[in-house]
């Protein structure tokens, strides 16, 4: 053969593999593991080493994960289901809320002999991964999420606003009859939206998960992963309570999520560490698969590091006393992390951090004839009113009759999640609110959430 026919036959063979399905490494066992909750889990695992177990997301399956499966099993175990209802797991009617999906997890982890494993995770598959985590947390020993909410978690009534999520809420029968012999049309408008190149997924790699989508119950199965969107939501509100302990990479594309990964996910973790893959949409591991296994490949091998403590400034031991003419408001509005979002309201630290992990305190004046709906905070939290008439109820929604009058001195509790509203009267309130984050605020109804008000 000539050096020009062998270039020419190299060249091929390249363009050939660039353009192939994705797949994972040939030499991995597979076996269909059944699960307790009432499905049939086909998992594929290989390597030898600490247990590393790939969770996959929407409009693909496991084999998406060829490029970090076929870096890590050189020192690693791999272990890699097809979540319930996708690729070549069944399609049971129901099951599909994260929790029971992350009880299908744990089944295939004991069924190949393994406990304790490292979790990664994309995409849907962070929200089976969240509640994995949340219900084995001595099981996990580290965490990778990488760009995608987790329902019910801050800001997740946010993103739900914007329309580029209009595939949460596209599920249902008619859908799935509109979708059918179309499913290519489907997935590439979720495809082209959330890539920062055009170019990926490929053709080839495009066709083969149409197709596995396009068996018989896939697209019903598909869709009842976003029908159990408000279920996930309610297990997380009681999951958040204890916050996970474990490393948490937290992995965003820089045209996607971004550094809004590691800001959800310090609502549920106290130890979560950051990274943006450059140039990269939500397809990390189509649009840039050698940075991304290269930083999960760093996370799951460097020294475990100890939770992160706080430490004061030098020669600040915490002490601190004010008395009432010492408290710095600021001079313009600042609602922030443990308000309740209006925009008049000012806000001030006075210990800690609202966002964090740890005991907080702050301070809010809230202007005369101020209404507050109905809205709650994910943390356990004590106020006092220092100034003002406060008229403070618990409910649903707002109702005047049952607001009690709360003069200063006075004391109340927002407990964890549970709604409550208030109002000013003809003077501005002051009340000093402990709490330990980090803290959140949800609104019962989104629409009078402030925060989402487009300005006029």
């Amino acid at each position: 053969m000539s050096r020009r026919s062998l270039a020419l036959a190299i060249l091929a063979f390249a363009t050939t593999f660039s353009h192939a399905q994705p797949s994972l490494p040939s030499n991995f066992h597979a076996k269909m593991v059944h699960s307790p909750e009432g499905g049939d889990i086909f998992v594929r695992w290989g390597g030898t080493g600490a247990v590393v177990v790939l969770i996959h997301g929407y409009a693909e399956n496991s084999d998406s994960w060829a490029p970090l499966a076929a870096g890590l099993m050189k020192d690693h175990t791999v272990v890699v289901p097809d979540l319930r209802g996708i690729g070549r797991s069944s399609k049971p009617a129901g099951g599909y809320d994260k929790k029971t999906q992350a009880k299908d997890i744990r089944a295939v982890v004991t069924a190949l002999g393994f406990d304790r494993t490292f979790v990664v995770a994309h995409d849907i598959g962070n929200m089976v991964a969240y509640a994995y985590a949340a219900m084995y947390p001595d099981k996990v020993e580290r965490l990778v999420v990488m760009d995608a909410p987790i329902p019910g978690i801050e800001p997740w009534n946010t993103i739900l606003l914007n329309p580029g999520v209009w595939h949460f809420n596209f599920h249902g029968p008619d859908a799935e009859r509109l979708v059918a012999g179309r499913e290519r049309i489907y997935f590439d408008r979720i495809w082209n939206d959330f890539t920062g190149d055009p170019s990926e997924p490929d053709e080839a790699t495009r066709n083969f998960f149409t197709a596995t989508y396009a068996q018989p119950g896939g697209m019903r199965a598909g869709f009842a992963q976003f029908t159990a969107f408000s279920t996930d939501a309610a297990d997380n509100k009681i999951f958040e309570q204890v916050k996970l302990t474990m490393p948490v990479l937290a992995v965003g594309g820089e045209k996607s999520f971004g550094p809004l990964q590691a800001v959800i996910m310090r609502h549920v973790a106290i130890n979560v560490q950051e990274a943006v893959v450059p140039r990269s949409g939500h397809w990390l591991m189509e649009e840039s698969p050698v940075y991304t296994v290269d930083l999960i490949r760093k996370f799951l091998d460097s020294p475990a590091p100890a939770n992160p403590v706080r430490t004061a400034v030098t020669g600040d031991l915490g002490e601190k006393r004010l008395t009432p003419s010492e408290f710095e408001f600021p001079q313009r509005s600042n609602p922030g992390t443990g308000s309740s979002g209006v925009s008049g309201i000012q806000t001030v630290v006075l210990k800690g951090d609202p966002n964090e992990s740890g005991i907080y305190t702050i301070m809010l004046r809230v202007p005369a004839h101020t209404q507050i709906a109905a809205h709650s905070h994910r943390d356990d939290r004590v106020a006092t009113v220092i100034s003002g008439t406060w008229h403070f109820g618990y409910g649903d929604k707002f109702d005047e009759s049952k607001l009690k009058t709360l003069p200063p001195g006075s004391f109340y509790t927002e407990p964890p999640g549970q709604n409550h509203f208030a109002e000013t009267g003809d003077e501005s309130v002051v009340v000093q609110i402990t709490g330990f984050g980090p803290s959140s605020t949800e609104y019962v109804d989104p629409a009078q959430d402030p925060r989402a008000r487009k300005p006029n």
